[in-house]
């Protein structure tokens, strides 16, 4: 089970790393614009600097034909770092490139999974991550933890190594289906993981443990004994 920050706030990656145990972060173009980032390069530079080697950044291509997605991978690995995972949308385009780029050794993340096909054919090109898009195939009345149940299983039974990186959330609730569903990894919104801590019961219990003290010790802390 892992957590990665859907995001490309540098304040947010630098505040919320210090907070939730995460093992990467992941962008794409409509991040970048909600954030407001338009140096992009720059900003992915410093965002493997806040990470540091040892967590890995998911980098999208926007171009929609292999030769030129393959160009842009080339391009971020080059100017970024070697150690990008690149993010290609899962077409019959995409296919492609993510195979060419798998035979250079390229990390690649097979993006915009829908359906099972797509992510069966991601698994068979050698993807060593499927992002399924939990929100947005719910929102098509499609059965998300069932996607992600059966894209687990295909890997199990065929021992892939990918793993399944769920992604688009709008809730915490559907962030645990996930993983229960059989997803390997999320990607969250470091504030959707904030906000779920911003409960009135959790501050209460906390408040009554620090009264109950209060009754025991009066002002002294553990700490002072």
């Amino acid at each position: 089970m892992e957590y990665m920050f859907d995001t490309t706030n540098l304040a947010d990656i630098e505040r919320f790393g210090e907070v939730f145990p995460y093992t990467g972060v992941t962008s794409n173009p409509t991040i970048l614009k909600r954030d407001g980032q338009r140096e992009v390069l720059a900003t992915f530079r410093e965002i493997r600097r806040i990470i540091g080697a040892e967590r890995s950044l998911h980098v999208q291509v926007v171009a929609t034909d292999r030769d030129d997605m393959v160009k842009e991978a080339e391009t971020i690995l080059r100017k970024v770092d070697e150690a990008v995972y690149v993010k290609v949308p899962t077409t019959e385009e995409g296919l492609a490139a993510m195979q060419i780029l798998k035979r250079q050794g390229v990390g690649v993340t097979a993006t915009a999974v829908y359906t099972k096909l797509q992510g069966f054919m991601a698994i068979a090109a050698g993807a060593d991550f499927i992002a399924p898009y939990y929100n947005r195939v719910a929102n098509l009345d499609v059965n998300a933890r069932e996607l992600i149940g059966s894209l687990a299983e295909m890997i199990d039974r065929h021992g892939s190594a990918t793993k399944i990186l769920a992604a688009s959330f709008s809730s915490i609730a559907q962030v645990n289906a996930a993983l229960m569903s059989g997803a390997h990894v999320v990607t969250v919104a470091p504030r959707l993981l904030h906000d779920a801590y911003s409960s009135a019961t959790l501050e209460r219990a906390v408040a009554d443990f620090a009264d109950d003290w209060r009754q025991v010790a009066g002002d002294t802390s553990i700490a002072a004994l």
